[in-house]
């Protein structure tokens, strides 16, 4: 599940605004405005998942301008949705080189290389990305932090990383459910609730939460949410293993 977030999130940062694409960019007599048509037709395609031809436009916007940021990012992410790990390597390092202290770039690309299991680099680029108190997606950050510190096995590193993302925004989803999910490791039952409580609250469930809502409403005694939740798992993710292990516990 995280993984998949964060690269919703990558998608969410570099594509927000409304953005349309037409067959052709109309004709700039200057060329930064050039560029920036070229970039919005790459964006506007690759919002809709046509990353094949996002490649054209964004490749146009890279020969007025190879050291645009924005067009490097973009092929960045195409590339990266596309599998294609090396290019899409590249084109961030590009990016960095024109904007190293960007914090968005910094963000998206320590996104990728977590994705990538890179999670020491990952570390750093996240850490670069929090540095920027006016990054207006600062909250993110810090939830890409605790999955990292999360990866690297250091739960109470993630467990600061999340609790700072919440006080930056307390409607994160993500940040609630790892702070359930690890204080439930720790068996510090109370505010894994809570916090799981505030999680179902603001955002869809999957089967990993479901089942991580039936066992902590069991330990409340919570028979009506405990009953529900196992209800949804058993009938949305029925060959899941967290649906398994529910059956499993009904029968011991």
């Amino acid at each position: 599940m995280s993984k998949h977030i964060v690269v919703i999130w990558l998608l969410s940062l570099v594509l927000s605004g409304c953005v349309t694409t037409t067959d052709q960019p109309t004709r700039k007599t200057d060329p930064a405005e050039a560029r920036d048509a070229y970039i919005q037709l790459g964006l506007g395609y690759l919002q809709k998942g046509e990353t094949e031809r996002a490649k054209a436009p964004l490749s146009e916007a890279l020969k007025i301008d190879p050291r645009s940021e924005s067009a490097n990012v973009a092929l960045a992410l195409v590339f990266q949705q596309e599998g294609e790990a090396p290019l899409a390597d590249k084109h961030f390092r590009a990016a960095l080189a024109s904007a190293p202290n960007n914090a968005r770039i910094l963000n998206n690309y320590g996104a990728f290389l977590l994705e990538q299991q890179r999670n020491d680099e990952a570390l750093k680029y996240f850490q670069r990305a929090a540095e920027d108190t006016f990054y207006v997606e600062r909250s993110r950050v810090f939830e890409n932090l605790g999955l990292t510190y999360k990866r690297l096995q250091q739960p109470e590193e993630a467990k600061a990383a999340f609790e700072r993302a919440l006080r930056l925004n307390s409607r994160q989803p993500l940040a609630l459910l790892e702070l359930a999910r690890l204080e439930f490791a720790e068996q510090n039952f109370v505010p894994a609730w809570n916090h799981y409580l505030n999680f179902s609250q603001i955002s869809a469930q999957n089967a990993p939460s479901l089942w991580l809502g039936v066992q902590l409403a069991r330990r409340f005694n919570d028979h009506n949410r405990a009953a529900s939740y196992a209800l949804q798992l058993r009938r949305l993710y029925p060959a899941s293993p967290e649906a398994r292990a529910l059956l499993e516990s009904e029968q011991s």
